[in-house]
């Protein structure tokens, strides 16, 4: 049965998304003289530990682009949403908003509908991270069903600068078929 997840080693693909400031951004696509882009879809505004984790992502951010990779978020919120989650956030990294369920779906993610709507008023994406390589295929995937399950961030970042070493020649895992 095919899950819909996303493979490792295929090319991550063209999705394009709005930034507060209604920049078109192409989320898997690296900037800031990088060579390689991660991107974390969070569920949104309602979540409070996408607010502590993309906080702590910021303390990482400069760990990543020492290692070439450029960082965006990402997720299904509107664009008031996101303005209002912004005031919640201390980062510097770009956000965008507007993740359709398409885009959820092609990407592999786990989709949640509200509990109520207190929570939001859209469907949502549970938490993803891709991390892109230099050719375009996703290097790393970690998708998860609930917004308890993450990658530890410390972790991550260490683990991306090791793969990236030319001297370790590391492939990209969990292609096997």
């Amino acid at each position: 049965m095919n899950s819909g997840k996303i493979e490792a080693g295929a090319v991550f693909p063209q999705i394009t998304a709005q930034n507060l400031a209604g920049e078109t951004m192409e989320i898997g696509k690296p900037a800031a003289g990088a060579d390689w882009k991660m991107v974390v879809v969070y569920r949104g505004w309602h979540c409070p530990l996408c607010t502590k984790y993309l906080n702590n992502l910021e303390t990482h951010k400069q760990g990543l682009l020492d290692s070439g990779v450029d960082l965006i978020a990402i997720s299904a919120d509107t664009k008031s949403q996101l303005a209002g989650f912004m005031e919640k956030l201390e980062v510097s990294f770009p956000i965008c908003y507007g993740l359709t369920i398409a885009q959820m779906q092609e990407l592999g993610l786990y989709i949640s509908t509200p509990r109520s709507e207190k929570e939001t008023d859209h469907p949502f994406p549970e938490p993803g991270v891709f991390v892109i390589n230099e050719k375009g295929q996703v290097q790393i995937a970690e998708i998860s069903n609930n917004p308890f399950v993450r990658p530890e961030l410390e972790t991550l970042v260490s683990g991306i600068a090791w793969i990236k070493n030319p001297e370790n020649d590391y492939p990209i895992g969990g292609t096997y078929k």
